[in-house]
């Protein structure tokens, strides 16, 4: 069986395409969409066979946004048919993705071994907006691990500027 990945994927280009101009309401509405599948009370209903996939959808629309337009319900009603209720996470994820690249901009993680001052955000998110030509979002976490440097995680790109990384890079060639 496919990953929740891969299934997700053509449900969040159909998503992003039915959104029509109505990104950042869509992206809220998966969004809560996807917490409420990840509720344990709720997530127990999707595997029940006395449970119809119609009472599902009625479920997940009202509590995740009783607002939403026809076309969004109707987006549910397809997963919930389609047994893929469980994916929307990763539908969700995946919407996000695609607007955010559609706005030129991508959330980027920073991890450090310890707290970046202001101008070093700055800096870093400069230095990202130029190689990436997009505007960043950074967010910043804490890992003492590290030892010294930092990680960045920006989509598929990853650029591992930490200590702990040279020097596992270096016991490595020491060992071979």
């Amino acid at each position: 069986m496919p990953d929740k990945s891969t299934i997700a994927r053509p449900y969040a280009k159909a998503a992003f395409a039915a959104a029509d101009g109505h990104l950042g309401e869509w992206s809220r509405a998966l969004r809560r969409a996807a917490a409420v599948v990840t509720d344990a009370r709720v997530a127990a209903l999707l595997n029940n066979p006395r449970v119809t996939a119609e009472r599902l959808a009625e479920l997940i629309c009202s509590i995740a946004d009783p607002q939403l337009d026809e076309v969004g319900r109707n987006f549910i009603r397809t997963l919930a048919d389609n047994h893929r209720l469980e994916c929307l996470p990763e539908v969700a994820a995946r919407f996000d993705e695609l607007k955010a690249e559609a706005e030129g901009t991508i959330d980027v993680e920073v991890t450090s071994a310890t707290a970046l001052t202001e101008a070093q955000r700055r800096s870093l998110a400069s230095a990202l907006e130029r190689r990436l030509r997009r505007t960043v979002r950074l967010r910043c976490a804490l890992d003492p691990t590290l030892i010294g440097g930092a990680s960045v995680r920006a989509g598929d790109l990853v650029i591992d500027g930490s200590l702990r990384s040279r020097l596992e890079r270096i016991r490595h060639q020491l060992t071979a």
